[in-house]
C-alpha cells in the first residue's frame, strides 16, 4: 500500500512539473510574439503607395538606421491638425480618422493596419499644409473691369500729415495698343491742387511704389476724400482718362503705426457736364426674400451752393413714399463746404414686393448754414411708371429685374418740390 501511494505521488508530481514547464514555455512564446509584432508595427511605413503596407526587410533595416540617427529632431503637429479626433490602435500607435483630407480614401472595411499605411510617418512633411493662401485680388477681376488700383494710407498725428503710397495698377484697358499710364492724386474737396506720379512707359500693369504727403489737420481729416485719376499719355502727348477711384476717409481708423493697404476697382468718370442744379450718384437694390429696399448714396457733383464756406454743410435726405404719402426718411452725415461731396452711406427700408408698384424714393440734397434756414439744392425721384419717366424709371425697373444686385446710376437734380 505504501508503495502504491509513493508511485501515485510521483506520477502526480511529475505531471504537475510537466504542466508548469509547459505554461512557462507558452508565456515566454507569447511574450516573444508580442515583441516581434511591436517591432514590425514600429518599422517605417511607405507613404508613396497606400496599398503597400511594409517595405521589404533590407529597406526597413536601412530606414531604421537612418531614423535612429535622427531621433533628436523634434516633430511638431501642424496647427491645422490641432483639435482633430484621434482613435487608438494596438501598441499605443495613433492615426487620424477619415476626416483627414490629406489621407487617401480606401474602399471597403478599414483595419488598423490598413489605416496605418495611409498615414504619414513621423518626420515627413505634407507640403499642402504649408501653402500660403492665394491673393485673389490679383486674379479675380469682374466682367467689364477697366483696371484695379492698390494704395496705402497712414496718418501721423503729431505732424498732421497724411501719407499716401501709390503701389500699383493692374489690367488697364487703354484706348490704343500701347499704354503709358500715370496717376493724379487729389485730397477733396480741394480740386485745384494735386500730386502726380511718374509716367510708366508701355505697360498695362504699372508698378509705381511712390509716396506722397498731404498736410491736413486731424479735425478735418475725416471730412476729406482721396481721389485717384489714372491717365494714359499717347504719342502726341495728349492725356486720356482711363478711370478713377474715390475713397472717403471718414470710415477709416487712421492712427500712428496703422498703415492700411487697400485696393479698389477703377470706375469710369461721368464725362457729361453737370446739370443746372448738379447731379447725384446712388445705387438701388431690392431683396425680394427679405422685403428690403436698399439705397447707397455715393456722391454728388456740380452743386450750386448758396454760400461757399466751410461752415456750410451739405447732406442728402432719402425718403420712402407710398401713394405720395411719407413713410420714412433717413439722412446722410453732413459734408462741409464742398460742391462735390462724397458720402458712401447705405440705408435700408422695409417694403413688401406688392408695394413696389406704388412706392417711390425721393433724394433731396440740402445745404445747412448755422443760424440760417436750410436750402434745397436739388431733388430727384425714382420709382415706377406712376411717378417717373426716363432714367429714373429705367433705374427702378433695372433694380426690380436684378434682385439682390446693386444697380448704380447718376441722376440730374431738379429744383421742383
Amino acid at each position: 500500500t505504501e508503495q502504491a501511494v509513493a508511485v501515485a505521488g510521483g506520477v502526480i508530481g511529475g505531471l504537475l512539473l510537466f504542466v508548469l514547464i509547459g505554461i512557462t514555455a507558452y508565456l515566454l512564446w507569447k511574450k516573444f510574439c508580442c515583441l516581434l509584432s511591436y517591432e514590425k508595427l514600429t518599422s517605417p511605413v511607405k507613404t508613396t503607395n497606400a496599398n503597400t503596407i511594409f517595405q521589404d526587410q533590407s529597406a526597413s533595416e536601412i530606414q531604421l538606421k537612418s531614423t535612429s540617427r535622427s531621433r533628436g529632431v523634434p516633430f511638431i503637429i501642424p496647427p491645422t491638425l490641432h483639435g482633430r479626433d484621434w482613435i487608438n490602435l494596438t501598441n499605443e500607435e495613433q492615426i487620424q480618422e477619415d476626416s483627414d483630407p490629406y489621407m487617401i480614401p480606401q474602399p471597403g472595411p478599414r483595419s488598423s493596419f490598413h489605416s496605418l499605411a495611409g498615414a504619414y510617418v513621423v518626420g515627413t512633411i505634407n507640403p499642402e499644409l504649408y501653402k500660403f493662401p492665394e491673393d485673389k485680388s490679383e486674379t479675380d477681376f469682374p466682367e467689364g473691369n477697366i483696371g484695379r488700383l492698390w494704395f496705402s494710407i497712414e496718418y501721423e498725428q503729431e505732424s498732421e500729415r497724411l501719407l499716401v503710397s501709390l503701389i500699383k495698377v493692374r489690367k488697364l484697358q487703354p484706348p490704343a495698343d500701347s499704354c503709358s499710364p500715370f496717376v493724379k492724386i487729389y485730397l477733396l474737396p480741394d480740386e485745384r491742387s494735386y500730386l502726380q506720379s511718374k509716367t510708366k512707359r508701355k505697360t498695362l500693369n504699372p508698378q509705381f511704389d511712390e509716396n506722397f504727403v498731404f498736410q491736413v489737420s486731424s479735425k478735418m481729416l475725416l471730412q476729406r476724400t482721396l481721389k485717384f485719376l489714372v491717365y494714359h499719355v499717347d504719342k502726341q502727348k495728349k492725356h486720356h482718362l482711363l478711370g478713377q477711384v474715390i475713397f472717403p476717409l471718414k470710415n477709416e481708423a487712421l492712427t500712428d503705426d496703422n498703415k492700411l493697404v487697400i485696393w479698389r476697382d477703377l470706375e469710369k468718370e461721368n464725362l457729361e457736364p453737370p446739370s443746372d442744379y448738379g447731379d447725384i450718384q446712388f445705387s438701388l437694390s431690392y431683396n425680394d426674400y427679405l422685403g428690403r429696399l436698399t439705397v447707397v448714396v455715393l456722391r454728388a457733383r456740380g452743386l450750386k451752393l448758396q454760400e461757399e464756406s466751410h461752415a456750410a454743410s451739405v447732406y442728402v435726405k432719402v425718403s420712402l413714399m407710398n401713394h405720395n404719402k411719407f413713410i420714412k426718411s433717413k439722412k446722410t452725415a453732413a459734408v462741409l463746404g464742398s460742391p462735390n461731396p462724397v458720402y458712401n452711406e447705405t440705408f435700408s427700408f422695409k417694403a413688401d414686393q406688392t408695394e413696389l408698384d406704388t412706392a417711390s424714393l425721393s433724394l433731396s440734397v440740402l445745404q445747412s448754414i448755422k443760424g440760417e434756414k436750410t436750402h434745397l439744392l436739388g431733388r430727384v425721384v425714382v420709382g415706377p411708371f406712376m411717378y417717373t419717366r426716363g432714367k429714373e424709371l429705367e433705374h427702378w425697373n433695372e433694380m426690380i429685374s436684378k434682385p439682390k444686385e446693386l444697380v448704380k446710376r447718376w441722376h440730374a437734380l431738379c429744383h421742383s418740390m
